[in-house]
């Protein structure tokens, strides 16, 4: 469900000491509509069932792990896959593009197939914002971590990985029921990135700056 929290580098993270200038200031986020997101990464078989290839690095570690090497066009053309397969209309129009998804995929424009142009107006899937991705990873918490404040109930990081990826849902989950929200592998969103952008950043349902990388 929808609702509003604090977004950025909170007081608990920032007594941690592990917080960057672009995750500041600290501000409050109003999400007006109720949202799914998956419980896990997207598997590297949901992928190869969908796309017909599987472009990760570690594809011994099995069709349960997440997915990787993927770019931010490929995971908006995975949700328009994911789209079609159920029936729905896809979110985005991809123009320009050269390559394949899952073989180095990027296009030159993308638009929303909204009647408002929002993200947030989709019936088909796509990326979470970040405010989006940002408040289920928190789960009406403020903890270190995505679920809690000991890095190892919740993640696989650079000391318990072996610098390998591993099945999704093996760690805890956070409150809200959803895996590796921190650590495995990162994960897109839709926003582009402003190191700027919190400080001027809509109080109601933001969607990223205009442009970026």
């Amino acid at each position: 469900s929808g609702g509003t929290f604090d977004m950025g580098c909170t007081a608990a993270q920032q007594a941690d000491g592990n917080c960057v200038a672009a995750e500041s200031p600290v501000h409050s986020v109003a999400l007006t509509n109720d949202f799914w997101i998956g419980d896990t990464e997207v598997t590297q078989g949901q992928w190869q069932a969908l796309m017909g290839n599987n472009p990760s690095n570690f594809p011994s570690c099995g069709t349960d792990c997440p997915v990787e090497r993927v770019t931010w066009y490929e995971a908006l053309a995975f949700a328009n896959a994911v789209s079609v397969a159920e029936s729905l209309a896809e979110c985005y129009t991809l123009s320009g593009c050269t390559g394949t998804a899952g073989v180095d995929l990027s296009c030159s424009s993308v638009s929303i197939n909204s009647s408002s142009g929002s993200v947030y107006d989709c019936t088909g899937y796509c990326l979470p914002t970040e405010a989006e991705w940002e408040y289920a990873a928190r789960a009406g918490t403020d903890l270190l971590y995505a679920g809690s404040n000991n890095i190892d109930d919740v993640a696989w990081h650079s000391s318990n990985s072996s610098s390998t990826t591993h099945a999704v849902a093996t760690k805890a989950a956070n409150a809200w029921g959803l895996y590796d929200m921190s650590g495995n592998v990162w994960e897109w969103t839709w926003d582009r990135y402003d190191s700027g952008y919190y400080s001027s950043s809509p109080s109601t349902d933001p969607e990223g700056p205009s442009s970026g990388s």
